[in-house]
């Protein structure tokens, strides 16, 4: 720290990828740039350290991309996901500027590998990383330290300091040390406030605190917060948010990728009073993975318990932990505590309701059932073979999205209009976009284009 300058050009608050693009873009125009991470140096990336993908607008085969994939599908499947609630402007900017990212990526150390098969199988439209997430950011930090980007660890931001239209310096606790940090320009890039259990409780109510947490603790929502009650615009609704059904033995923070079950699309799910409660083939599960933790966070102690047989084990990318397992269906709901006879009768109706037809697990096949209040439209085969298998689920919320309101320009506005110095990337601004509803891999493609709009506009500022 004794050699930084009395004055940045540009302070970056956050060290995940939308953080790492705004400060790499800046560095490269020029711009005396400062990443203030609040995370430990291992911990550092944020919620990017557990991602494996990012989804790419193209024209036509992109390693390691196959056909193509342009603006009004991209932007169909975005619809579908967040029943329009989005901000078509802004979302057509995210999906025209990401057909550019993927070569800046790479460009910047990125490494690509072919899409990984199973129940998330998108060749077509996700481009995933070598390494996943961690090597992604280790690539950026790498790339951004060349530049000479300085980066400060263990560094909290306790407030952003306005005045008026424009932002003058930040209060952060450095290493415990308190530090007062002066700059030309300023990014936010930290994140939502999902890892604040007493701020999920106020939104959501008591059952928020039955939540697990699958991405970075440090993610406490301080600096938003702190924008909001100095009047920042905002944006978004503070119980929607990206939360998936995940394994319920994860731990309470950080349990990351691992965690996530995919096996729904192939079970049955049921609640704790042996029911079915949702289509569970809906659609593919790219497009439908995360309304599930919110489905889950809605049954009685906000937990559900997916069952599977024989048939089916080998059809996804499973948990980091083992299934539990029996010969029987009775067997397995005691082991899952769960009534026998109230789950035997919920199979037997189901497999009394399949119908026979061509079974396909990639795609949609139309096997569905027929005579259930709750009908499975996809993939719905008898669980009929032993042994049985069956995870619990709980809601994981990854982020939140609430969060500070921006313009084309990344831009932050207060009542009165922009503040001139300052601009938002990442899960911080992404309720501009995502009102509710995800689309696999489409928070790494709003923190790459924000990030990058945000470090060039950040840079003109202060050129």
């Amino acid at each position: 720290m004794t050699d930084w300058p009395k004055t940045f050009d540009l302070v970056v608050v956050g060290g995940g990828n939308a953080a790492l693009c705004a400060a790499i873009t800046a560095a490269e125009a020029g711009a005396s740039v400062l990443i203030l991470e609040s995370a430990p140096i291992a911990y550092r990336g944020g919620n990017s350290r557990h991602t494996r993908n990012f989804r790419c607008m193209h024209k036509g085969p992109a390693s390691p991309l196959t056909g193509c994939y342009e603006e009004e599908e991209y932007l169909q499947d975005l619809m579908l996901v967040t029943k329009g609630k989005t901000d078509e402007g802004l979302a057509r900017l995210a999906i025209r500027s990401s057909e550019d990212c993927l070569p800046w990526m790479k460009a910047h150390g990125v490494r690509f590998q072919p899409s990984l098969s199973g129940t998330l199988s998108l060749s077509r439209t996700n481009a995933f990383f070598l390494g996943g997430g961690k090597a992604l950011v280790n690539a950026y930090y790498n790339t951004a330290e060349d530049l000479g980007v300085k980066v400060a660890y263990e560094a909290q931001v306790t407030h952003v300091h306005r005045q008026g239209d424009r932002i003058s310096h930040v209060e952060a606790e450095i290493q415990g040390r308190p530090r007062t940090i002066k700059a030309r320009a300023f990014v936010l890039a930290s994140g939502g406030f999902q890892a604040d259990i007493d701020w999920l409780a106020r939104a959501w109510g008591p059952a928020a605190r039955n939540f697990l947490i699958r991405g970075t603790p440090y993610n406490r929502g301080v600096v938003l917060r702190d924008m909001l009650d100095q009047g920042a615009a905002s944006v978004g609704d503070p119980t929607q948010c990206h939360a998936v059904a995940i394994d319920g033995r994860a731990p309470k923070y950080d349990g990351g990728i691992v965690t996530r079950l995919d096996c729904v699309p192939f079970s049955i799910v049921l609640n704790n009073d042996g029911q079915r409660f949702y289509d569970e083939g809906e659609d593919v599960w790219p497009k439908r993975y995360a309304i599930w933790g919110r489905l889950v966070a809605a049954q009685p102690d906000q937990v559900g318990y997916a069952l599977i047989d024989a048939k089916s084990i080998d059809l996804f990318m499973p948990s980091v932990f083992p299934p539990v397992t029996a010969e029987t269906i009775e067997g397995l709901a005691s082991k899952l505590g769960l009534d026998p006879k109230a789950v035997r009768r919920t199979v037997e109706g189901f497999n009394a309701a399949c119908r026979p037809g061509r079974f396909h697990p990639t795609e949609l096949d139309g096997l569905a059932t027929e005579g259930l209040e709750v009908p499975k439209t996809n993939w719905a085969r008898p669980l009929d073979t032993p042994p049985y298998y069956g995870y619990q689920l709980r809601p994981g919320v990854t982020f939140t999205y609430l969060g500070l309101k921006v313009d084309a320009r990344a831009q932050v506005h207060g009542a009165e209009g922009p503040i001139r110095n300052l601009w938002a990337a990442g899960e911080i601004m992404a309720g501009s976009i995502l009102g509710q509803g995800y689309l696999a891999g489409f928070g790494m493609t709003i923190g790459t284009v924000f990030g990058r709009i945000a470090g060039k506009e950040a840079a003109a500022h202060v050129a």
